[in-house]
């Protein structure tokens, strides 16, 4: 929750002179991992993972784990879309029964997942904050998601997406067939570490946490700061994919890496809501990033983890139902049609 007025839906401090959005700092770091003596050593499932599918953070996570084939090692549930003063709720029985009516998304029932929390102990929780509870009774932070939950020490492991997925790269592999295991699956490969870290620190300030930055604003200068440096960094997104086209149809050529995942999640979200809802509308991608909008438009349709664990209905219906202080009517826009364009089609103004 905020620690200056205490309600989770002002996402900037209504008393703020620069109405400038500053994200909050995770509070859970602990790490999984196979070294001796681990805390946290990796165990078939040992681990389970709360998301939101509207969440571009916890959407990262769902990715990871699906690359990495880890399905049936880690499990995950979803909260409901709706972020309200209490924050993340889980589903009831009365919203499961609505799945694929009001956004839940398919995957609600997807696994075996038939509440927000099965978890044992946690039957009746209804909100993710009793999960954080569970684990620090003193906690004072937003109830963000993804958590990494421990079921055996009945712990948060980690709510830092960043390291969470950095921790399914390699830290399971010893329990995975050998498709998935590093080399084969490498998302964040030696030769390309210095490129990729470079490639984070300005894609997550200015793109990332920019579209946040420009749709929280409470200022027109906030705004047009924020705003102005997100399409200055997809200018450069979209050169960089100019020089390396010729290898191969991601980020860094011809494999999938860690810098695919962080940027897809953000431009997927781009044109169904970041355009409207976050005044992201200097340019869309579909009509203004012809080597974006290819890129993502491939990792969506032809590699499932990405498609498969992207849910535009639930993604549309938090952010425009959700942030009160950016629509506080709650209207959804029915557009852009398709959400998602298809590899074959482009809009007027690109056949044109």
């Amino acid at each position: 929750m905020s620690s200056t007025t205490g309600k989770i839906t002002d996402w900037v401090d209504p008393k703020s002179s620069t109405g400038e959005f500053k994200r909050q700092v995770s509070s859970f770091r602990s790490f999984i991992s196979r070294g001796p003596g681990s805390k946290f050593p990796p165990e078939a499932g040992r681990y389970h993972i709360f998301v939101s599918y509207a969440c571009p953070w916890a959407h990262r996570t769902l990715i990871t784990r699906k690359l990495k084939g880890l399905e049936d090692v880690i499990s995950f549930s979803v909260v409901h879309w709706n972020l309200g003063e209490g924050g993340w709720r889980f589903p009831t029985s009365e919203d499961i029964a609505q799945a694929g009516q009001d956004g839940l998304g398919e995957g609600m029932n997807a696994e075996g997942i038939v509440k927000g929390a099965p978890l044992e102990g946690m039957e009746d929780y209804t909100h993710l904050r009793q999960v954080y509870f569970s684990a620090d009774t003193d906690y004072s932070g937003r109830y963000t998601v993804p958590v990494l939950w421990d079921k055996k020490e009945k712990t948060i492991v980690s709510n830092e997406s960043s390291e969470i997925i950095r921790m399914l790269y390699t830290e399971f592999d010893d329990l995975l067939d050998p498709k998935y295991k590093s080399p084969q699956v490498d998302l964040f490969p030696g030769s390309l570490q210095s490129q990729i870290e470079e490639t984070n620190s300005w894609t997550y300030d200015n793109i990332n946490n920019g579209v946040y930055k420009s749709g929280f604003a409470t200022t027109q200068s906030a705004y047009n700061k924020a705003v102005t440096a997100l399409f200055e960094h997809l200018d450069k997104a979209e050169k960089h994919l100019s020089t390396v086209s010729s290898e191969g149809p991601f980020y860094n050529g011809k494999s999938i890496t860690e810098a695919d995942i962080r940027l897809y999640v953000t431009l997927i979200r781009f044109d169904p809501v970041y355009v409207q809802h976050f005044k992201c509308n200097i340019r869309d991608i579909r009509s203004g990033y012809p080597r974006l909008h290819k890129w993502m438009r491939n990792l969506y349709w032809n590699v499932p983890a990405f498609g498969q664990t992207t849910d535009i209905t639930h993604i549309k219906n938090h952010y425009t139902r959700s942030h009160k202080q950016v629509n506080p009517l709650g209207i959804t826009p029915l557009g852009p049609l398709p959400n998602i364009l298809p590899l074959d089609e482009e809009v007027r103004a690109v056949k044109t």
